[in-house]
This record gives structure tokens, sequence and C-alpha cells, in this order.
């Protein structure tokens, strides 16, 4: 199955956790690390802290949905990852993003990501590794962009 995951971070060393967190997708049993994005500074949207470091990744992967979302917890959690609120600055944050062309609403895991057609700090990067992606449900990925433009996202690397 072809996933794609939003990495990011705004807590230490936000780069560094980016491309952690990019090198541990890559060693996920069962798949492969098949794109990443350049990296974007990003402002925090619905949260407070410093900019944020956003990359997505796409990985082929064996894991159903539920087993990747619990791999990509397990790395956050290596990064001391806490969730004290909702929106909350964070040392990593890994989001399933897209899986296959899958549908998936269960009280742990909703797919595709339910804000990522709202954020360009996703579909820039998205857009950048695959510019024919299909949001479920809603269409091209793509033809959000221009809801997104006023949000402030720079290329990095």
């Amino acid at each position: 199955m072809i996933a794609y995951v939003g990495v990011g971070a705004n807590l230490g060393d936000a780069r560094a956790n980016v491309l952690d967190a990019l090198a541990r997708l890559a060693a996920l049993p069962g798949g492969a690390l098949l794109h990443t994005s350049g990296l974007y500074r990003t402002a925090p949207i619905d949260s407070s802290g410093d900019h944020y470091i956003n990359a997505v990744a796409c990985l082929e992967t064996s894991l159903d949905a539920h087993a990747l979302l619990g791999a990509l917890q397990e790395i956050e959690q290596a990064h001391g990852r806490e969730r004290p609120y909702r929106n909350a600055p964070r040392t990593l944050d890994l989001d399933l993003l897209l899986y296959g062309d899958e549908s998936i609403e269960t009280p742990t895991l909703s797919v595709p990501h339910p804000r990522m057609h709202e954020r360009a700090f996703v579909l820039v990067p998205l857009y950048e590794i695959a510019p024919d992606a299909v949001i479920p449900g809603l269409g091209l990925a793509s033809s959000f962009g221009p809801r997104v433009a006023a949000q402030s996202i720079y290329r990095i690397d």
C-alpha cells in the first residue's frame, strides 16, 4: 500500500527531529521510503510556539493502516512527544495523511487526514512529491492550493 505521512516539529532541534523521523520511516519493517519532500518552515496554525519544520513522506508499506499509525506513534514517543492539549507545540508530529485510496474512520484513525486540505504545510510538500495526489472524497489535492495560499510556508532546503 502507498501511504503519505506528514512530518512536523517545533520544539527542540525541530530540523534534526524531522530528519530523524524520515530516517526512522525508511527503516520501518515491511516497506520502503519512496519519496520525501524538501523541508519547509511554517507558522503555527491553531497553535502557539516557534515555527514548524514540515515535510511529507511517501511510503510503500505492508502494514495495515492501524499498525502504521502505531509505528508512527512509537517514533513520536522516541522523540518525547507529549500531548498536554490539542495542537500543543511538539517535538515531533507524524500524521497519516493518505493510505492508498482508502477512507477510514475509526475512534483512533481518520484517513484521509481530516484537515489536510486546509493546511499549506501538508499540501505544498505533498504536491512536490505527488502532484497528482487525490484526497478520497474531495478530489485532487492540488485543487486546494488557492485556499491555503495566504498561509506562510517557505522551503528551507
